[in-house]
């Protein structure tokens, strides 16, 4: 099969488990992925796709990276930064050194260098895994800002390591000195020319944008999705991080949005295609997983021939470990940081033993793991075959299932223990900021108007009007955010619960007729467009048109049913 059609393959394959996962809401996603890709390729004649590890990290993790720096809140990155260099930098170097040692105990016959090999390539936590597997478990928010801030700078840790290991293998020397000099090369190098060319980036897309407008969004779109490719490459050719790379310019470019209020359509574009990509980007990874496994687990189990259960037993010792070791320094090591943390408002949850457990199980493995251990070179310098690297390479890959296996059932068990919040922060800053919106348009309103007219009496008094029919709207909207007991007046005050709850229900009732309204519009110019009074140019900008104020009354409506305690739909 070409090259085309097996990429046109990988993203269909990956599209229809997407739908899939929705009939079976109690898989996890990447586990459904993992299992069609083994599959698939499990027979001999079945699909068989060669993995390079190096194009495998530069095509998939520069985007999916990019885009967790970018959407990560950097507000609550900043302020858990204690514990989240802690576990991307601390927890890999304690899992390499203590997790090396008791591979080197478990198999003697590997070298001890070959075992922090290992150790090194199973240190990281995959971003990609651990947002597929928690997403939509409960996980308390700033937890899961904890996670995914780990995820997004361990990898680089890891892979620092593995080279040391590596060339300590090759070489049969190693420097703790130049390790150290390298490790902060690498890392601050590729966080401060990701963060040069994201801003550099900003900077240009600002003069264009102030020159031409929106008119150029399809085009700056299409460069931001080259950005993170283009730090990737370039940060690898000079020596650095390209993974810390593509995340410094996430970051950055994230940042440069913040100014970018006015670019409607480029902001909608963007959203749009980030979300494409990462769905795409990410079944492709975990379906390529799947389709390496078979050949990975079943050329080492028929070496062991008899004794197959042995490597197996192994790798679950391994992973086992490797949790255990996670839970220790989650415990002990980054403890203190979490309660600071708490004790200073930026942490709602109190840290817990039912709360480092979910983190602990938290610490899932995936495909960076596998690139990792088959980036490991075939030979010795002298010609010999590397030391135990098939080895290696499959207990990798049973630690990438295990985790996956075990955070997958462990979690959802965990996560129902933990108390439920009265209303999480998210929440709160959402309905807050929501209220601060809408306080500053009656503001507005209520100014005298700026504009002179001709007819400016009539005009003023038409526009008092307008003026107060949305002003009402605005207070109602006020009203169903507020608690009953935060009224204004002295007049809403006196109002029992059961008068402002039903006054809710009237606008709520109100909104649902409005978005009636939208889809009978649309259904009507459809039904246009049928007849041939209107041509398909003319549909798709009226219907684009109702799509932005349905999607805007949709989310207003689900803020409503929230008030009102009613469910939401899984579209609002």
């Amino acid at each position: 099969m070409h090259t085309v059609e097996l990429v046109l393959v990988v993203v269909l394959l990956g599209a229809l488990t997407g739908i899939v996962a929705r009939y079976l809401r109690a898989i996890p996603l990447p586990l459904i992925q993992i299992a069609l890709g083994a599959t698939l390729s499990w027979p001999r004649q079945g699909l068989h796709i060669a993995f390079d590890p190096e194009l495998f990290l530069a095509l998939f993790i520069p985007p999916l990276l990019f885009a967790d720096g970018w959407r990560i809140p950097k507000r609550e990155f900043f302020a858990l930064q204690g514990p989240i260099l802690r576990l991307a930098f601390g927890l890999v170097f304690f899992t390499v050194l203590g997790l090396g040692t008791l591979i080197h105990w478990m198999l003697p016959e590997i070298p001890l260098a070959v075992a922090f090999a290992l150790a090194a390539v199973v240190s990281p936590t995959d971003a990609v895994a651990v947002s597929a597997i928690t997403r939509n478990l409960g996980m308390p928010a700033r937890t899961m800002h904890v996670l995914q801030g780990e995820s997004l700078l361990n990898d680089a840790s890891g892979l620092v390591a593995l080279k040391f290991a590596v060339a300590a293998v090759l070489t049969g020397t190693f420097s703790w000195a130049a390790a150290v000099r390298e490790f902060l090369w690498i890392a601050l190098g590729g966080l401060a020319l990701g963060a040069l060319l994201g801003w550099g980036f900003a900077t240009a897309r600002e003069a264009v944008t102030r020159r031409v407008g929106d008119v150029a969004a399809t085009q700056m779109v299409l460069l931001l999705v080259l950005l993170p490719f283009a730090a990737y490459l370039l940060s690898e050719s000079i020596g650095v991080s390209g993974i810390l790379a593509a995340v410094a310019a996430g970051f950055a470019t994230n940042f440069a949005d913040l100014r970018r209020s006015a670019f409607i359509a480029e902001r909608i574009q963007t959203e749009g295609v980030w979300t494409m990509m990462e769905s795409a980007f990410n079944g492709a990874v975990f379906l390529l997983l799947g389709l390496q496994l078979p050949s990975i687990v079943g050329s080492t189990l028929e070496a062991a021939g008899e004794s197959w259960w042995l490597p197996v037993v192994q790798a679950l010792a391994i992973s086992v470990g490797l949790l255990g070791l996670r839970w220790f320094w989650l415990a002990l090591g980054v403890r203190r940081s979490l309660w600071r943390a708490h004790e200073r408002g930026r942490m709602a949850e109190h840290p817990s033993p039912l709360l480092t457990l979910a983190a602990t199980l938290a610490g899932i493995r995936g495909a960076v793991t596998l690139a990792g251990a088959l980036s490991i070179p075939l030979l010795m310098a002298d010609g010999s075959p590397f030391p135990g690297r098939d080895a290696l390479v499959f207990l990798a890959t049973g630690t990438i299932l295990c985790t996956l296996v075990i955070g997958s059932i462990g979690l959802p068990m965990v996560l129902r223990r933990l108390p439920p919040p009265d209303e999480s922060s998210l929440a709160r800053e959402d309905r807050e900021a929501r209220l601060a919106a809408c306080r500053a348009a009656i503001a507005f309103l209520a100014q005298p108007p700026q504009q002179a007219r001709d007819d400016a009496p009539t005009w003023r008094t038409q526009f008092q009007e307008a003026a107060g029919r949305l002003t009402q709207d605005y207070r109602k909207r006020i009203d169903m955010l507020e608690a009953p007991d935060a009224a204004q007046t002295p007049e809403a005050q006196a109002e029992s619960p059961e008068a402002v709850r039903e006054r809710r229900r009237r606008y709520l009732v109100e909104m649902e007729l409005r978005l009636q309204a939208l889809r009978v519009e649309r259904e009507a110019l459809y039904a246009e467009r049928h007849a041939q009074r209107i041509n398909d140019e003319a549909l798709r900008a009226l219907v684009a048109e109702l799509d932005l104020s349905e999607v805007a009354l949709r989310k207003r409506l689900a803020v409503a049913r929230r008030a009102l305690g009613l469910p939401v739909g899984e579209g609002d």
